[in-house]
């Protein structure tokens, strides 16, 4: 949550804000680690510093790293991670637009126009996972 407030709250709405919260709430968790979905975590001396959600073997739901582990490689980790366990031939991702650069650097590609989902703005980005690693 700390990085969502650091890097994406800013630019949103104030529904926006909450339906992320929704979304990374115990519940909201709860609730899709009952669909098809993976769930990656990071820990370091026990302490979760990064996460990441894989549904249905294909789109990137969520990809957080703590703001002071940033620039570690705990991103990198847990999107190779993701791509191990990728099923189907593309995996899609909704970018805030402030990860935009980020996900470029893991070879995900610009694939529509930017968008809006309960005033969530992100930009629709694909990658293919035969064409490299994911740093």
């Amino acid at each position: 949550m700390a990085s969502f407030l650091e890097a994406v709250a800013p630019s949103l709405s104030p529904l926006g804000i909450e339906t992320f919260t929704g979304i990374v709430s115990m519940n909201g968790f709860a609730d899709r680690m009952s669909d098809d979905n993976d769930m990656f975590v990071f820990e370091s001396t026990g302490r979760v510093v990064g996460v990441a959600e894989l549904m249905g073997g294909q789109h990137v739901a969520t990809l957080f790293v703590a703001p002071g582990w940033q620039g570690q490689g705990v991103g990198r980790a847990l999107m190779q991670a993701l791509l191990e366990c990728a099923r189907g031939e593309v995996v899609t991702v909704r970018a805030s637009l402030s990860s935009v650069a980020a996900y470029d650097r893991y070879g995900f590609r610009v694939s529509g126009e930017v968008g809006e989902y309960l005033g969530l703005v992100y930009q629709p980005m694909e990658r293919v996972p035969a064409e490299g690693k994911a740093d």
